[in-house]
């Protein structure tokens, strides 16, 4: 028979290690990674992020070595620990660095020096000269060469920034130019000034709003199973009345048209008689399109809703599910914070060089200078699989859940199970999984790189067939990321090497398509009202907070900054949820499958789905009947074991 020749399911039989080449290849490149960061560290890159440098290539705070061709280099500053810049305010935005000359100095002004009496005066009192190394504090107002090796006065006052050893101005209004930049709607200054005054004035709102949405967020996922079906009805109703509304519309303004166009005999007045016909017809045929799909979707989405409850229950049964985005992105925090500190390395790393200005830079040179494009894929890999680690977590925690018959019978803490089975056997698959999102994300970033860089220079079709490509990339990420995730699912449930298990996993999305389509439309458009829900009450809870303050002018930039982070805990935490009914409907799928409810073949499913079933299978009978075809798509639902 068919079934004969294909391999069992056996959830949570055997554990096995799988894609183990896969995990080795994934070491390999962390220890690459490594390697970059001892090598930037061991090239002296480190001290010069944390002590600082000046422009001559000399690190603060120690004795240095010469470099050929540079006056002033190779100088013994023990005792001058801070850099200082002549003109902090000089900022190049393009190149994002301050384009001033840089000095070691011992001490940084603590008081506004406006003239250079009041910089020599300094340099007597305190030691520390501000003026370029060939100068002497006596020479400062009788040299003329200090207009140029002096700083720009007046000095700002300034202190050093904790453990980066560089004076930084106290007031920072003289990077306003820098913050107008980025900011490039704000035209007026004062109008910026009273934006951040209002954000400083309401910072405990904003704080409180927050751990509203938090709070919200929680109570949605434990809820949401039992307003799914109202919303399921508020979709319907919406769906129903916006493609009635819109399709009348037409017709209504395609008659009265057509009675004006009798009256009026123009051309440009049939051209819109003409177009309106079409566009009533279209919207027309799209319609009853709608409908019958809605007609053929309805019991369907009745799985949806029975799959949203069940979910429901895994939360309440496996509360640690609701603090994974907390878990995953502490860790992807830590992971991104090593990131920038070796890229901050990397932009100190290599030989010293000078420039055109006779100061020194230091560049890499030779195959060294690609270790940037390495440490950028190690961005995208490693997140990715950090990412993939928690699906992973969640998959397995959920497939315990399920396929456990007796609940009283779980795992203390079917999570930390999970964890541990990942760590000890699917580590590889997880790295094999996050390496394929990888490939493609990485030629759309060069893509969306190479449109950023041509902006306004490459002609409307390159510009069209960039988009496309961007487009496509981005729709087969989105493709990949769900298959893996059910890769994962069918890792957890058969400990199967990766490739295995996408494919045996894609042979039971593809079977059961027509509900996949249901549960990725209807279940995605019932968390995004979840996600509108919480954005909304913590909008209007902050707008009655805020409307209360009369501290400021100002509150659209607190408003904004608290909907905005309430719509990123929502998609956080209603992302779980996500996770969590696609899992199930994997396992739901497998289940049904492979079991019928007979002596030795019992389902696995929660009651509410064995309802689903039991109702599905009375109208399979009563649509067999009549050769439905409902009655065929169930069929290999209730008797697979007849192929």
């Amino acid at each position: 028979s068919r079934k004969s020749s294909k391999r069992e399911w056996k959830p949570l039989e055997d554990h096995s290690c799988t894609d183990v080449p896969w995990l080795l290849l994934f070491i390999l490149f962390c220890v690459g990674m490594g390697f970059i960061c001892g090598f930037s560290i061991a090239t002296g890159a480190a001290a010069r992020l944390l002590s600082g440098y000046d422009s001559y290539g000399n690190i603060c705070g120690q004795k240095n070595v010469k470099v050929e061709g540079i006056v002033n280099s190779g100088l013994d500053l023990t005792h001058k620990k801070y850099v200082f810049f002549l003109d902090p305010c000089n900022i190049d935005l393009v190149h994002q660095r301050i384009k001033s000359l840089a000095l070691c100095v011992s001490a940084c002004p603590r008081k506004e020096l406006k003239t250079l009496a009041d910089i020599q005066k300094f340099a007597e009192t305190n030691g520390s000269t501000l003026c370029s190394y060939e100068l002497q504090p006596s020479e400062y107002t009788t040299d003329p060469r200090a207009a140029k090796l002096c700083p720009k006065y007046p000095v700002p006052e300034s202190a050093p920034i904790p453990f980066f050893h560089r004076c930084a101005p106290v007031n920072i209004s003289c990077y306003a130019k820098f913050a107008e930049a980025l900011i490039t709607f704000v035209s007026d200054s004062s109008v910026l000034h009273r934006l951040i005054s209002g954000v400083m004035t309401s910072k405990e709102i904003i704080m409180g709003l927050c751990l509203l949405s938090l709070v919200l967020s929680m109570i949605l996922m434990v809820i949401i199973r039992y307003i799914s079906r109202v919303l399921v009805w508020i979709l319907t109703i919406l769906v129903i009345l916006g493609s009635l509304g819109g399709t009348g519309v037409l017709w209504w303004l395609y008659a009265k048209q057509r009675v004006s166009a009798s009256a009026v005999e123009t051309q440009i007045a049939k051209d819109n008689l003409q177009a309106l016909l079409i566009y009533a017809i279209s919207a027309t045929v799209f319609t009853v399109i709608l409908f019958l799909i809605m007609l053929i979707m309805r019991k369907r989405v009745a799985l949806t809703i029975a799959l949203f409850h069940v979910a429901g229950k895994v939360f309440i049964h496996l509360p640690l599910l609701v603090f994974q985005p907390f878990w995953t992105f502490f860790v992807l925090i830590l992971f991104w914070t090593y990131w920038i500190t070796v890229l901050l390395f990397l932009g100190t790393t290599g030989s010293p060089v000078p420039n055109e200005e006779g100061f020194v830079e230091f560049r890499m040179v030779g195959p060294l200078k690609y270790m940037w494009w390495y440490h950028v894929v190690g961005l995208i890999w490693i997140s990715e699989f950090i990412l993939a680690c928690q699906q992973m977590t969640v998959a397995g925690a959920v497939v315990t859940y399920y396929f456990t018959r007796e609940k009283r019978n779980l795992p203390f803490t079917p999570i930390l199970a999970s964890v541990n089975r990942l760590v000890c056997y699917h580590l590889g698959t997880v790295a094999k999984g996050s390496f394929i999102i990888t490939l493609v994300k990485i030629p759309r970033m060069i893509l969306m790189y190479i449109h950023t860089q041509l902006k306004g220079k490459e002609n409307a079709c390159a510009r069209c067939m960039l988009k496309a490509c961007i487009c496509c990339l981005w729709c087969l990420e989105k493709c990949l990321t769900y298959l893996n995730q059910n890769a994962y699912t069918a890792t957890a449930i058969n400990s199967t090497n990766f490739c295995t298990s996408a494919k045996d996993a894609f042979v039971i999305l593809v079977e059961n398509a027509l509900r996949v389509a249901a549960i990725n439309t209807v279940g995605d458009f019932m968390l995004f009202l979840g996600k509108v829900l919480i954005v909304c009450s913590t909008g209007l809870a902050g707008i009655m907070l805020l409307n209360y303050q009369r501290d400021y002018t100002i509150w659209v930039l607190p408003l904004i900054i608290v909907c905005l982070f309430a719509f990123l805990v929502a998609h956080c935490f209603l992302s779980i949820y996500e996770m969590v009914v696609d899992v199930l409907f994997l396992c739901f799928a497998i289940d049904t499958k492979y079991n019928d409810g007979s002596p030795g073949r019992e389902f696995y499913m929660d009651k509410v789905l064995m309802e689903f079933v039991e109702n599905s299978r009375k109208s399979m009978k009563e649509a067999g009947r009549g050769g439905g075809a409902e009655g065929r798509e169930l069929k290999p639902m209730v008797g697979a074991d007849e192929e």
